[in-house]
C-alpha cells in the first residue's frame, strides 16, 4: 500500500470519527447503546461493573461491514 493511499484512508477514518462524535455531542446519548439485553451490569455497595457484551458484538459487526464496504475497488 502506497503512502498517499494510507493517508487517504486515515483521513477517511478521522472525518468518520468526527462525524460520529458530532452528531454525540449534539445529540446527547444513544439510549439503546449500551442498554441492549445480554450486558452485563453488577451493582453493589461501592462498586459498579458494566461490561457491554452484545453492544461491543453490535458494533464490531457494524463496523466490519463500513470497512468492508470502504475497501471494496
Amino acid at each position: 500500500m502506497a503512502f498517499e493511499s494510507l493517508g487517504k484512508l486515515l483521513v477517511l477514518i478521522g472525518v468518520i470519527f468526527v462525524a460520529i462524535g458530532s452528531l454525540f455531542f449534539l445529540f446527547g446519548r444513544v439510549p439503546w447503546i449500551g442498554r441492549l439485553p445480554g450486558d452485563i451490569i453488577i451493582k453493589r455497595e461501592g462498586l459498579t461493573f458494566y461490561f457491554p457484551v452484545v453492544t461491543m458484538i453490535l458494533l464490531s459487526i457494524i463496523l466490519t461491514i463500513i470497512f468492508n464496504l470502504i475497501g471494496r475497488k
